[in-house]
């Protein structure tokens, strides 16, 4: 009976149901094992806090890594921030509005302004356009309506031809040249020898990298004009065959003036005009033949009293002073 309580005892012991203390153990062990049985009946849960305690430990690292990240790039976490609160902004909310550039960016006043100012501009550039086109084009019925609106607008500042592009371009040397007659400070009359105005301008833009428009094109485009305003007989055509002789005599007085042509106290009375035209040269291989004499045209006298007139009153103003001196 005795065994058997004792059997009892050691079971009951081992389930950790408590008990009586056995006769090996004190009262205070018994006390103790009985104190901490419910500990070893959370056993599992003890081991499930330490293996919580360990999975920290392990975690702690990409946790740490990523502070690390995050402590050296705030631009970068916070430029993700402000991407997602881009992102995350609902579809209905509205966005700031670009800035406007240009002419959009002008008050309304202003904008009216360069709308006005390029309609001008437009106007003007195809009206000129279709002044040189009417000018180029052939003969036809505006030509013969408006023809002089057409030539007061293209010359001579926007003149055109087709020269360059002809079928049989300017295959000839034209040497202008000049004469005058003078009167001296004695009052007789003399006449210069001939001052070759074309030699001048060639030996003005010989050599020279950036020759005026004056020394190329003023004396040939004078020329040119007096040809295509005078018939073969040498008699104006029209208005612009007055006006052609009057640029050729004030050309001649500015030339003479400048070459010193009158002398002391001369006065230019009148100039004679000529031209020497040459046929270039034909390439060898091209066998074309051509002749090489030159053809002068010999133009009639013209005063240039109109011209001369300030020239006048001034010496005779000057020989009253110097008389009134004497």
């Amino acid at each position: 009976m005795d065994a058997y309580d004792k059997g009892s005892d050691a079971r009951r012991g081992q389930d950790g149901s408590g008990g009586p203390a056995g006769p090996d153990r004190p009262d205070g062990e018994a006390d103790a094992a009985e104190t901490t049985a419910p500990e070893a009946d959370g056993a599992p849960e003890a081991a499930g806090a330490r293996e919580a305690a360990d999975v920290p430990e392990v975690a702690v690292v990409p946790e740490a890594a990523g502070t690390a990240e995050v402590a050296g790039a705030p631009e970068a976490v916070g430029a993700a921030d402000a991407a997602g609160a881009v992102r995350s902004a609902p579809p209905g909310t509205a966005q700031p509005a670009a800035p406007r550039t240009g002419v959009a960016a002008l008050s309304p006043r202003y904008q009216v302004g360069a709308v006005v100012a390029l309609a001008v501009v437009a106007v003007a550039v195809c009206a000129h356009i279709g002044m040189v086109f009417l000018h180029l084009a052939p003969s036809n019925t505006l030509t013969k309506q408006h023809g002089d609106v057409v030539d007061e607008w293209v010359f001579p500042e926007f003149e055109q031809n087709w020269k360059l592009f002809a079928p049989n371009p300017l295959q000839q040397n034209v040497s202008v040249q000049v004469r005058a007659e003078v009167s001296t400070a004695d009052g007789e009359i003399r006449t210069t020898g001939w001052y070759d105005l074309s030699a001048e301008d060639g030996r003005a833009i010989d050599g020279n990298p950036l020759p005026s428009h004056t020394q190329q094109n003023e004396l040939r485009r004078a020329w040119d004009f007096f040809v295509a305003s005078h018939d073969s007989d040498d008699r104006p055509v029209g208005l612009r065959g007055t006006l052609s002789e009057t640029y050729l005599r004030r050309i001649a007085l500015l030339r003479l003036d400048r070459d010193g042509a009158a002398g002391p106290g001369g006065v230019v009375e009148r100039v004679q005009y000529r031209s020497r035209t040459t046929n270039v040269e034909p390439p060898p291989w091209s066998g074309e033949k051509v002749s090489d004499r030159p053809t002068v045209r010999e133009l009639p006298w013209w005063s240039v009293s109109a011209e001369t007139r300030g020239a006048k009153s001034g010496q005779t103003g000057q020989a009253a002073r110097e008389g009134g001196a004497a």
